[in-house]
């Protein structure tokens, strides 16, 4: 039996930016009618808590596919390696074929910033033009792509614990004749007058106050994904009103909800609802120009199995990917 094999080179080729905001919207949608199976993602942390491995499997019958992604996440600060290494497996729902081993590292950056632009397209103000990232890693660059995929961008400002990280980010996009990027001394200058901020740190601690956040703003909280840390303070996210792309995952997942609710700043009913409810129509997005509004991004396994289900397709019309026999045939 042969399987595709899609590689890290390929996968933004085949996923770009504008379609993969188009494609999270459908697997959200579905998701918020029922017609996703997706257990919360299991994860195994290495002894001295420097990594972890996590697995996060998904079904979608409405496209006939199933699928996995097992990743390992190690901080890798001065590698070249990503943080986020590993592979999407895809297969189909009739018979359990295997059909694509997808890299899951250019996945998850491109998906992941997809669903923060969704996020942006949903609830940001449709003047909002100036634009704060902390963070300069692998999602400050896509998420910046898809910022200006979904707001007609004027400003770009970045702002990195690691100022010489800063300064380089801003320079490979000057490389690319994108946008003009500002580095900043400090977050609070960063997003001083902001109207979007996206945060895509690995920070445990709130690397965004409350008190910093001008009315009107919309905040992606993209960085850390789990219980026990944060990027934003409780401040931060009582201010605003908090949408998710999953309810189960924030309540079980999202430290900075978790945090400010151990906190008293906010009850379980401060969620919002989830994107694809705001899709639905079921719950208001922005409600008036002046209102903050935070999307918490933890990152689901029907956005990856969707993601590598349209890399896939496209790899078949294209001819991108290499087959390799992989077995599953009886004998």
């Amino acid at each position: 039996m042969k399987v595709l094999v899609i590689d890290q080179r390929e996968v933004p080729e085949l996923l770009p930016m504008e379609e993969c905001i188009d494609v999270m919207a459908d697997a959200l949608t579905a998701l918020a009618r029922g017609h996703a199976v997706m257990p919360l993602r299991g994860m195994a942390r290495m002894p001295d808590q420097a990594g972890l491995l996590a697995w996060m499997p998904s079904l979608l019958p409405g496209s006939d596919v199933m699928g996995i992604k097992v990743i390992s996440v190690f901080p890798n600060e001065g590698s070249e390696l990503e943080s986020h290494q590993g592979a999407v497996l895809l297969f189909e729902a009739k018979r359990g074929q295997l059909l694509a081993i997808v890299d899951a590292s250019e996945v998850t950056a491109i998906r992941t910033a997809a669903v923060s632009g969704l996020a942006t397209r949903l609830l940001a103000r449709q003047d909002a033009d100036d634009l704060t990232i902390l963070g300069s890693g692998t999602q400050a660059r896509t998420h910046l792509q898809a910022m200006t995929a979904v707001r007609d961008i004027h400003r770009v400002r970045v702002w990195s614990r690691d100022s010489r990280h800063a300064a380089s980010f801003a320079e490979s996009q000057a490389r690319r004749g994108s946008i003009s990027v500002e580095v900043s001394p400090t977050a609070q200058e960063a997003v001083e007058g902001a109207t979007i901020i996206c945060t895509t740190t690995s920070a445990t601690e709130p690397v965004l106050k409350g008190r910093w956040i001008s009315p009107g703003t919309h905040v992606n909280a993209v960085g850390f994904a789990g219980p026990t840390g944060r990027e934003l303070d409780g401040e931060a996210v009582a201010r605003a009103r908090l949408f998710a792309d999953r309810r189960e995952s924030i309540e079980n997942e999202a430290g900075d909800f978790l945090l400010a609710k151990k906190e008293g700043a906010v009850g379980d009913d401060h969620v919002v609802g989830e994107l694809g409810e705001v899709l639905l129509g079921k719950v208001a997005g922005r409600t008036s120009p002046d209102e903050i509004t935070i999307f918490e991004s933890l990152g689901l396994a029907i956005e990856d199995l969707a993601a590598v289900n349209h890399v896939y397709r496209r790899a078949q019309e294209t001819g991108k990917g290499t087959r390799v026999e992989l077995g599953g045939e009886r004998h």
